[in-house]
């Protein structure tokens, strides 16, 4: 009896001993070529995300950055008909709401509404430079769910494939081997795709700020050609 135990012991030590771990890189490393490539193209397209959204955001977090006595500077000066004082100081601002009114300033004289369309042409502009590659950070994060789901597919055909191939028996250590390798690439892609969409929210967020702040600039500097002398 205690011979048995003894026995029905070690057994269960050696099945705890030859479990199988979850290792992440056997199982991209087991899922074949269609399934490593898939991992590639997301990894690239996460590299792409990180990339851009960090360039971006110490670009906005730059432009965002202006004196609060700014105005009233470009005030001083454009009353006092200062007008190369008031454009240095634009230059050495250096920010997309300074380039705005520098804008402004270098059509004094002309009609308000020319003045205006300037600004706004500016604007555009500005805006544009604010939102580089800012739309491709909104395509990864549609696109690379899509791939992953895709690499799952592609993972589900070969495991099918592979029991086909046993002559129907099917293989439970085939089919879970299977069915790891797809899901990796659906999570592979889930994660890619939900680190992008926040990044890309959050510098339109961040954007926006800007943009309200040179909006707010463009029309304190109309109100300034508006007042009465």
């Amino acid at each position: 009896m205690l011979s048995t135990l003894q026995e029905t012991a070690e057994v269960l030590e050696e099945t705890i001993s030859e479990e199988k771990t979850l290792s992440i890189y056997q199982l991209i490393m087991d899922g074949g070529i269609g399934g490593q490539v898939i991992i590639a193209i997301l990894v690239v397209l996460l590299a792409v995300a990180l990339y851009i959204y960090f360039e971006r955001l110490f670009t906005i977090k730059a432009a965002s950055k202006t004196d609060k006595n700014f105005m009233n500077q470009i005030k001083d000066h454009v009353s006092s008909g200062k007008i190369d004082s008031a454009k240095v100081l634009c230059a050495q601002a250096n920010s997309p709401a300074a380039r705005l009114v520098e804008k402004g300033i270098s059509r004094i004289g002309k009609p308000l509404e020319d003045i205006n369309t300037a600004i706004e042409n500016a604007g555009r502009l500005e805006i544009y430079k604010l939102e580089k590659n800012v739309p491709v950070l909104a395509t990864i994060a549609g696109a690379a769910p899509m791939i992953g789901f895709l690499g799952t597919v592609i993972g589900m055909i070969l495991a099918i494939h592979e029991i086909a191939n046993a002559g129907g028996q099917i293989d439970i250590k085939m089919l879970s081997d299977g069915l790891y390798t797809a899901m990796t690439t659906t999570v592979a892609g889930l994660i890619v795709g939900i680190i992008s969409y926040i990044q890309y929210n959050h510098l339109v967020v961040r954007t926006n700020k800007v943009v309200y702040e040179m909006e707010a600039k463009s029309v304190e500097f109309l109100d300034l050609l508006n007042e009465p002398i």
